[in-house]
């Protein structure tokens, strides 16, 4: 009896190098194998900002791209989802303070339709008609807010905490504030 050859599949695929968005300047951030340039589409790629930006600031949030265009071996991606880790937000929370958080649907005058999920933390306890006052102001604050800018700029502007402080800044009259993080900015489908 005749032995059959068999064909390892992992030597038949090929490397294709994954950039980023032009929001990080299109870099080279990863290389990933597959059988050709139809099976890579429409992947997510999972990596953490620091590891992009090489910022150790960055540490804590994470971004999720998706494969939309290959080219050659060259494979660009858009932002899904910039996310922080539930660690860090583990570790904002202590005893007696209060936090309220919201999750509100924007869209950015580019026609991009976006959800923030914000997470605003108190110094202290706080009455729970303080704390729906920071969300009604937070969800005006971000509706005006996106409308006004382009993705880019509001990627940016969350990356760089400028968004946070602007709208801890915008609701501090309500209640003294400890914190203000955006939990998840996601492109919605």
């Amino acid at each position: 009896m005749a032995l059959q050859k068999t064909v390892d599949t992992w030597k038949l695929k090929k490397w294709f190098t994954v950039y980023a968005p032009k929001e990080f300047n299109e870099s080279q951030i990863a290389e990933m194998p597959a059988n050709d340039e139809s099976s890579i589409l429409g992947r997510n790629i999972r990596i953490g900002l620091s590891a992009i930006t090489n910022n150790p600031a960055h540490a804590y949030t994470e971004v999720v791209l998706k494969v939309t265009d290959v080219n050659g071996e060259a494979a660009h991606t858009k932002i899904v989802r910039l996310e922080q880790l539930y660690s860090y937000i583990r570790s904002l929370v202590r005893r007696y303070k209060s936090i309220s958080d919201g999750v509100f649907k924007v869209s950015t005058n580019d026609g991009m339709n976006e959800v923030v999920k914000v997470l605003i933390i108190t110094r202290g306890r706080t009455a729970h008609t303080k704390l729906v006052g920071m969300r009604k102001e937070a969800k005006a604050f971000l509706e005006a807010y996106f409308k006004e800018k382009s993705f880019k700029e509001v990627v940016d502007s969350v990356i760089e905490g400028k968004l946070q402080s602007e709208l801890g800044a915008k609701i501090a009259h309500i209640a003294p504030i400890s914190k203000v993080e955006v939990k998840k900015l996601e492109v919605a489908a």
